[in-house]
């Protein structure tokens, strides 16, 4: 890959989450500044911690499919990218959302 696109990209990734730390930052600062009761900020925390646990968990189950399809056409002898290799490929990714989905919902 050429270091010419990949550079700007991963330096607007890098700036990109850098605005958004500093803006949940600030709001959370002035939440507690303007006397926001404990149990909102206490509230808006564990639902922060619960949506961050349930990314984790999500895209921990779609690379962990997506690195087992790709141990699968490595075994299979699939060296070159084809139809069949993407497909499988592709199908690893979706099994991967599909065992969140079912891991996820509750009950």
């Amino acid at each position: 890959m050429d270091k010419h696109i990949v550079v700007p990209v991963l330096l607007f990734v890098c700036v990109t989450y850098i605005f958004k730390a500093l803006i949940d930052a600030r709001l959370r600062w002035q939440m507690f500044n303007r006397g926001g009761s404990e149990e909102l900020v206490r509230m808006l925390v564990d639902a922060e911690a619960k949506r961050r646990r349930a990314a984790a968990l999500h895209w921990g189950l779609v690379l962990l499919a997506l690195g087992l399809g790709l141990v699968v056409a490595n075994l299979l002898g699939w060296s070159d990218l084809s139809m069949t290799s993407a497909g499988l490929i592709i199908g690893a990714t979706a099994l991967g959302q599909l065992a969140y989905y079912r891991l996820s919902r509750p009950g």
